[in-house]
């Protein structure tokens, strides 16, 4: 047998905080040696925090994390594991998304990331340079380029994120030139259904590859992008460790590399394509490590769950709604309070409750954060962060009903936040009585402009409390209603950070039906009863102002997601909802893509919003639209 054991660091890093993210990183490296990790790999730019972005364009932050790694050599040279780093480093006028191996005290060599994705919340492109096939230089006296590198117990290679996710990237001849273990460094940002992806196409390269993949994906948020951690090793196409996710730490797994030696030479198609590649001659540097491994002598060989190499392991504890539901709420708590706590400009979150599905959704969202972050406290101590942190405002007009307003003072009480009603209805006669003062003749205040006014009213009421309690507002409005442009600017589409943004109406209803069947809270359930309104004027509805939300999510992943014309996406509609008379389908279809495309004006403009999903609408990260069009194409 030839046991290795490979372990997996998730690292909650912030950009620019290179000093703090390597701190935590040698905290991580020292319990990965204790529990007798012979390798360890951290995520993409460890270092830097992921996404630098421009920032590396300051050459003294990308100095400054060559000097970060080389302290994290130096202060883990007597563990004996080998670590792998990512990092941003310059080479020439170049900058390169790279992984540093550091070993016995030393940085072995730096492997350049090749395929920089320039698609959906991407553009590494922009500032990175892509290393090559081939590519043999050095990096302040460090090999650089296309390297492998040889152990006392076998041969290693790394690789970065995106190059994992072509079945023609760099670890095909790595593999081909030796390596038996494939480190992949990520910083993977969550997605709907991600997991599964991730998890199918790792097993996938490690077969293709006759290797063992270990993949450490980052945890934490930064802006807008969520990364939900874990992490997977997969032996020669089976997978063998899926790493907890939303959390900072360490798993681990041991492997006989022996394993992946016999599997390799069985495979006859392998060992042509390995030796067609040897035939060509390839340019792949080899870097040995002189310094000791880590001790294998107490590590024991990876018995199977059950205790049987024939029979299936436990069974799965959970529904795929319950997935589905946990997964998307983790993924929008951890964005929320990571934004809060990093931003280091706020002391308090502040939400406008209407008694309405959205902020009852950010405001448990929050609430849920606070349990994630200061759960150890004990429940006494959870709920008296939530009573120092939360703050929720119920601001009623003329238009507001008791239901709504019994059901934000419930909510607040069931998530332990501070509760006040302040009336907006004086604020919105003055004001309605100073615009009457800048028409012209013939110009009069229309129903619209006496909804909107209420909420801008309300929001410029929040952003004064900000100023006054450091609160985070937060922007509660959906992704449906953000498509339609049923929002108002200066109004609901205020706030420092848009939690909800990229979350369909659907899918808020999904999860409020879900968290009610699963706590019973009162406010909840309070909440569900009233038929969705922005209570702006008399027995108003949103989805009589629009159309059902169902049938307005598909028209939006149709038109936006899968790009069809208004024809096609009302022919689609059509099978889909068969009990709607054809008339009123082809109406739906051909006013969501008038509302959408005269809307974009507005969601241009929205605050920051976490990415949560494969199609998410904000211009600087996925759907890059212009702003003046038409749609006569369609």
């Amino acid at each position: 047998m030839r046991l290795v054991r490979i372990a997996l660091a998730n690292v909650n890093t912030t950009v620019g905080a290179v000093k703090s993210n390597v701190d935590r990183a040698v905290r991580l490296a020292r319990e990965a040696a204790a529990d007798g990790a012979t390798l360890a790999l951290f995520p993409e730019q460890l270092v830097a925090g992921y996404s630098p972005e421009d920032l590396v364009q300051w050459r003294a932050f990308v100095d400054a994390q060559w000097s970060e790694v080389e302290r994290f050599a130096k202060e883990t040279a007597d563990l004996g594991t080998a670590f792998a780093v990512g990092l941003t480093v310059a080479r020439g006028s170049h900058l390169y998304n790279a992984a540093a191996f550091v070993h016995g005290g030393r940085v072995l060599g730096v492997v350049p990331k090749e395929k920089l994705p320039t698609y959906n919340v991407f553009y590494e492109a922009r500032v990175f340079a892509r290393g090559a096939a081939g590519l043999v230089d050095e990096v302040r006296g460090v090999p650089f380029g296309d390297l492998v590198f040889d152990f006392d117990f076998g041969t290693v290679a790394l690789d970065v994120c995106e190059d994992l996710w072509s079945p023609d990237g760099p670890m095909r001849r790595r593999s081909y030139a030796g390596a038996e273990v494939v480190l992949n460094l990520s910083a993977s940002p969550f997605r709907l259904g991600v997991v599964a992806t991730r998890r199918e196409m790792i097993a996938t390269r490690a077969a293709d590859n006759q290797c063992v993949v270990a993949y450490a994906n980052l945890v934490g948020a930064n802006d807008g992008l969520v990364f939900d951690g874990g992490g997977f090793v997969a032996q020669n196409g089976r997978v063998v460790l899926d790493a907890a996710r939303y959390r900072e730490g360490i798993s681990a797994i041991t492997v006989d590399l022996d394993r992946t030696r016999r599997l390799r030479n069985e495979n006859t198609t392998w060992r042509d394509d390995q030796q067609a590649f040897a035939a060509a001659d390839p340019r792949i540097a080899r870097v040995r490590s002189t310094a000791p491994a880590a001790s294998r002598a107490k590590l024991a060989y990876p018995v199977p769950a059950g205790r049987s190499f024939f029979l299936p392991g436990p069974a799965p504890a959970t529904t795929p709604r319950e997935d589905f539901c946990e997964d998307l709420l983790d993924a929008l708590a951890l964005g929320l309070g990571d934004y809060f706590e990093k931003t280091g400009a706020f002391k308090t979150i502040g939400v406008a409750l209407s008694g309405g599905r959205d902020s009852l959704l950010c405001l448990y969202l929050a609430r849920r954060w606070i349990s994630r972050r200061f759960g150890h406290l004990g429940a006494e101590g959870e709920k008296q962060k939530a009573r120092e942190i939360l703050r929720a405002f119920f601001m009623p007009s003329r238009y507001s009903s008791q239901e709504t307003r019994d059901a934000a003072e419930q909510a607040a009480k069931d998530f332990d936040t501070p509760f006040a009603v302040v009336s907006i209805d004086d604020a919105f006669e003055r004001e309605l009585a100073e615009v009457e003062k800048m028409l012209q003749p013939g110009e009069k205040l229309g129903a619209m402009a006496r909804q909107n006014v209420q909420a801008r009213v309300r929001a410029a009421r929040m952003w004064t409390w900000t100023n006054s309690a450091s609160g985070l507002f937060l922007q509660t409005s959906n992704m449906s209603e953000k498509a339609v442009g049923y929002t108002t600017i200066g109004g609901d589409m205020e706030g420092a950070l848009s939690v909800i943004a990229n979350v369909p109406k659907t899918v808020v209803n999904y999860l409020l039906d879900y968290l009610l069947e699963k706590t019973k809270l009162p406010g909840i359930l309070l909440t569900l009863k009233k038929p969705a309104s922005a209570e702006l004027a008399e027995d108003q509805e949103d989805e009589k102002d629009l159309m059902p939300f169902p049938v307005l999510d598909a028209c939006f992943a149709l038109y936006a997601g899968e790009k069809m014309s208004p024809t096609e996406v009302r022919d689609v509609l059509g099978t889909m909802f068969p009990e709607h008379d054809p008339k009123q389908i082809d109406g739906w279809a051909s006013r969501f893509a008038r509302l959408f495309t005269q809307s974009i004006y507005k969601w241009v403009q929205t605050p920051l919003c976490l990415h949560v999903g494969n199609l998410d609408l904000d211009r600087e990260r996925a759907l890059q639209l212009p702003v003046v069009q038409r749609t006569e194409w369609g």
